[in-house]
């Protein structure tokens, strides 16, 4: 999945960038005051990772295409 992908589904769900770092952006839910890393490389390949990034904001997974 492509990182901006990504970042536009968690824009959807409420969440927003907390703070960017060399290597990890930190992004925050609000609406439950949770946060999750989130790389910052161009693609992330893992699907494991992805769900873990949505299930640690509160979020559902994005469907696969």
């Amino acid at each position: 999945m492509k990182r901006r992908d990504l970042e536009r589904h968690l824009r959807e769900h409420g969440c927003i960038p907390l703070r960017e770092g060399g290597r990890h952006s930190v992004w925050y839910n609000p609406k439950n005051a949770l946060a999750s890393t989130v790389p910052r490389h161009t693609n992330i390949d893992d699907p494991a990772l992805v769900h873990k990034i949505c299930r640690d904001l509160g979020i559902p997974a994005p469907h696969r295409k």
